[in-house]
């Protein structure tokens, strides 16, 4: 048995205690674990004690960083495990520290995937595919990926992420403006038939909607 000499609260303002055991430091501890377990000076801990203590602790701070993760937005399971694994957290605890999480429904994989597209269809439109590969790219599953892309409109997404851009641009001859907007919608993945009828239909809606004599598209689509 190993008796606790002291329960120093780190400087700083943080919530981190400093556990003494006979006079020497042994380790830090969160406070709430030290109120939860009614730790005090004078206490006689076991090593089984002591190691369950430690283990607590730093279970609790790995669920602190992932709530503190999911606070700024909403991640995937797979965003949430390489940011615990990068801030050095054990695997077993990261393990206990996700499945708490899903099954409190902070962690959902489909509601992931939901914001995602969402917020790109708001306010940064871009082609489904592109959007597929951003979600890949956090480790959501391809049959997640399907379920919530598939309602994406490739056209209309081209139109309005076009839009503002089109009205931005400073050129009045059509081989600049196609080429200029064409780079733009083609950076946000869209296909060349989509670009160029994006490309078309609003050239011809600056020019008061008077037809143009464009090239072939399929002539256009390999300028891109």
């Amino acid at each position: 048995m190993r008796k606790i000499s002291g329960l120093i609260k780190s400087p700083g303002g943080g919530k981190t205690i400093k556990l003494f055991l006979e006079g020497m430091f042994a380790f830090s501890l969160k406070e709430e674990i030290v109120l939860k377990e009614r730790l005090e000076i004078g206490m006689e801990l076991s090593e089984l004690r002591i190691t369950s203590l430690q283990e607590s602790d730093r279970y609790q701070k790995c669920l602190d960083t992932a709530l503190r993760l999911l606070n700024y937005r909403p991640r995937s399971e797979h965003e949430i495990t390489i940011r615990l694994q990068q801030r050095g957290f054990k695997e077993n605890d990261i393990q206990s520290v996700l499945s708490n999480l899903k099954k409190q429904g902070f962690i959902d994989d489909g509601n992931f995937a939901r914001f995602w597209k969402d917020n790109r269809q708001s306010f940064n439109p871009r082609s489904r595919r592109m959007t597929e590969t951003e979600l890949r790219q956090k480790g959501v599953s391809l049959d997640v990926i399907e379920q919530e892309v598939s309602d994406i409109d490739d056209a209309a997404n081209a139109y309005r992420a076009a839009l503002k851009y089109a009205r931005n641009l400073n050129t009045a001859d059509y081989p600049g403006f196609r080429r200029r907007l064409g780079e733009y919608l083609r950076r946000r993945g869209f296909g060349y038939d989509v670009i160029n009828t994006t490309v078309t239909r609003l050239w011809n809606e600056k020019e008061g909607g008077e037809t143009v004599d464009f090239p072939d598209a399929r002539l256009m689509s390999e300028r891109y």
